[in-house]
């Protein structure tokens, strides 16, 4: 593992912690919300804890793909995987859910930067943050950037569909 600081944002969602967390953990919709993943291959379409999965990212003309294994996934709660890049740990990505008591949700998206608890990891995060045309020490930056665009699609998506369509 890493001491690096786990990176969140939050959005509040005016739908019940159970519709907004199936939505999310319902992982082909990844592609309507994320700035950088635009589809993912969920082999058998059944997500749950151990579940693999397949996620096709870009940035620009930039094009990579990286293997997912579901780690946590309560309902209503928090939807959690790992992500891994060739075979090398990547990251940790992850949903939590928090009723609001007005029949609203917190929703809070979080990331841990798994590279720097690699052997060679320097490296692997310079590499990495160049190829995603990150300046050196902006990660942070990109991936709030990026968390707070994909909270904010998922809200309008629900927000805007009808109770038990969403």
């Amino acid at each position: 593992m890493t001491d690096d600081p786990v990176i969140e944002e939050s959005v509040l969602v005016h739908a019940p912690p159970d519709e907004v967390y199936a939505a999310v953990a319902d992982l082909r919709r990844m592609g309507e919300w994320s700035p950088e993943c635009f589809r993912i291959w969920v082999p058998g379409g059944v997500v749950r804890p151990g579940a693999a999965f397949v996620g096709f990212n870009r940035i620009g003309r930039r094009f990579w793909f990286t293997t997912c294994r579901v780690t946590t996934a309560r309902p209503g709660e928090e939807f959690a995987f790992r992500v891994t890049l060739l075979g090398i740990p990547a990251a940790r990505w992850g949903y939590r859910f928090e009723a609001d008591g007005d029949g609203a949700t917190r929703l809070t998206e979080y990331f841990l930067d798994l590279r720097r608890g690699f052997r060679g990891s320097r490296l692997w995060a310079a590499l990495g943050d160049r190829y995603d045309r990150v300046p050196p020490g902006g990660r942070e930056q990109h991936n709030r950037a990026g968390m707070r665009t994909t909270l904010e699609r998922v809200k309008r998506a629900i927000e805007s569909s009808p109770p038990g369509t969403r």
